[in-house]
């Protein structure tokens, strides 16, 4: 074994863990391959015994290994077994659209249903939410607000909120003030209210491809034209595919999500960002960045969001705890740079303010560190279940299936045969009570009907296990 270096990790279970999670990796490690005893390399790397019980612990419960009764730990996980990586798309602008409505109406009238697997929903379950602390929170809030928290909170947001959300800022080289974010009711409502700012009926707007199906809805709903840009399934839309864009459209804003997107899972390396940033600002043309995933990475670090480069207000940021913290609660901001005050209007004139007690209550959660240690535990829940995803994936479903490999968040993009219709697979796999999200949802064009999206924002469970064998034998019996 190699011998631990020290930095990796603040935990020393954690650097042993990564150490071997490497060289499974790398396969110096490989599938079947026993793992040193855990007394044995207790005494080599002069590391208690039940210190390296926890490292194994941890990195069974990614699905790396798994332990044989009276045999020891043995390599479970082989990276040479991941499905095919997802090819760059390509969208034709055929100058024909359709209406998303009627599938997307369906998959979101099922949420309603008990006893459902719903890999179509993306957001965290509340088993990996700290559902007590937040309770806390908000009988807090509604002790110290005045009025109980019954009354209307200024236009802008909650004071406590914008403060701590700008402070937050700093995480991903930003460099906001309280005065700077409008807070909403989540990142979908802010996007609405920067499209509507920046947009007239029969304008056209420029997407990554796919691209998250609420934001096709409401650009429907207002009139807008949407063009679809060929999307990279690792770093996103290519600055150069914006350019030729700008050139032969009239192109009234751009909308990315630039930090581990929906569906795709890409994230746009930082340097991309810049050149992104500099070319939308030469011409003119706003940059609407969706950053809902950003504090979901599974590196060392958070990366930079566009808004990091914007030096002229040209980058209107949103963002919210919908997917980190607490869904249902409906809070979210946008830093809308030179717009904000016609974000502000707009606020005024649709919803006047945002919800009290909740801002007051994600304020004082955020306030604390109690947000930075559920995040830590977060991505760790996170990591080890897109691995357990992967794992179980390239063993039910058949082979010459392409999955997208994200870095963070807990969304995959699967591209399965071409004869194989995922929304009829949808509606076979919801007679056995799991749901997904199919793949046509997430574009204007007659395109992506053998691709669905899976959502891992869950505990892993043996019944999550079960749901996917499940959904693979299904896949198989459609080809």
């Amino acid at each position: 074994m190699k011998t631990i270096n020290k930095r990796k990790s603040d935990h020393l279970y954690l650097r042993t863990a990564e150490t071997i999670e490497q060289q499974i990796m790398e396969e110096v490690l490989k599938i079947g391959d026993k793992l040193p005893s855990v007394r044995l390399l207790s005494k080599e790397q002069g590391i208690s015994v039940s210190t390296i019980l926890q490292a194994y612990y941890h990195l069974e419960g990614k699905g790396l290994i798994e332990s044989r009764p009276q045999s020891g730990y043995y390599v479970r996980f082989n990276p040479s077994r991941f499905p095919q990586k997802i090819e760059k798309s390509n969208p034709q602008q055929t100058g024909r659209t359709k209406n998303v409505e009627a599938i997307i109406g369906e998959v979101y009238d099922d949420f309603a249903l008990q006893g459902i697997t719903r890999f179509s929903l993306s957001v965290p379950s509340p088993e990996i939410l700290p559902l007590a602390r937040l309770n806390k929170s908000m009988m807090q809030a509604l002790r110290d607000l005045p009025a109980n928290g019954t009354s209307y909170e200024q236009v802008q947001g909650n004071d406590l909120l914008r403060r701590q959300v700008a402070r937050w800022s700093m995480h991903w080289g930003g460099h906001l003030h309280a005065d700077d974010l409008i807070t909403t009711s989540g990142c979908m409502n802010a996007i609405s209210y920067c499209l509507m700012a920046l947009t007239k009926p029969g304008d056209t707007i420029a997407v990554e491809s796919p691209v998250y199906f609420g934001m096709l809805r409401f650009a429907q709903s207002i009139g807008l034209k949407v063009l679809e840009l060929p999307t990279d399934p690792d770093t996103g839309v290519d600055p150069d595919d914006v350019k030729k864009a700008l050139r032969n459209h009239a192109i009234k804003a751009c909308f990315f999500v630039t930090n581990f997107s929906n569906p795709l899972g890409y994230c746009m390396p930082d340097e991309q960002k810049e050149t992104l940033v500099k070319l939308l600002s030469k011409n003119g043309v706003p940059l609407i960045e969706d950053d809902l995933y950003g504090d979901v990475y599974y590196g060392k670090s958070r990366p930079k969001s566009c808004k990091s480069y914007d030096e002229e207000g040209n980058v209107l940021w949103c963002s919210s705890i919908s997917k980190t913290l607490a869904p249902g609660y409906r809070v979210g901001w946008v830093a809308p740079g030179k717009y904000i005050d016609k974000i502000k209007r707009l606020k005024l004139y649709h919803s006047i303010t945002s919800a009290t007690a909740q801002q007051a209550a994600i304020a004082s959660f955020l306030a604390t560190s109690r947000y930075e240690y559920h995040l830590r535990k977060l991505r760790q829940t996170l990591h080890a279940n897109s691995l357990q995803f992967t794992r179980a994936i390239g063993e039910y479903f058949p082979e010459g299936i392409k999955l997208t490999n994200p870095k963070g968040g807990f969304i995959l993009w699967l591209e399965l045969d071409k004869k194989i219709d995922t929304y009829t697979l949808y509606q076979e796999a919801m007679q056995h009570k799991i749901s997904i999200a199919p793949g046509t949802m997430f574009t204007l064009q007659e395109r992506y009907q053998n691709c669905m999206r899976l959502s891992y924002g869950m505990q892993w469970t043996p019944e999550i296990d079960r749901a996917l064998k499940k959904l693979g034998g299904l896949v198989k019996g459609m080809m």
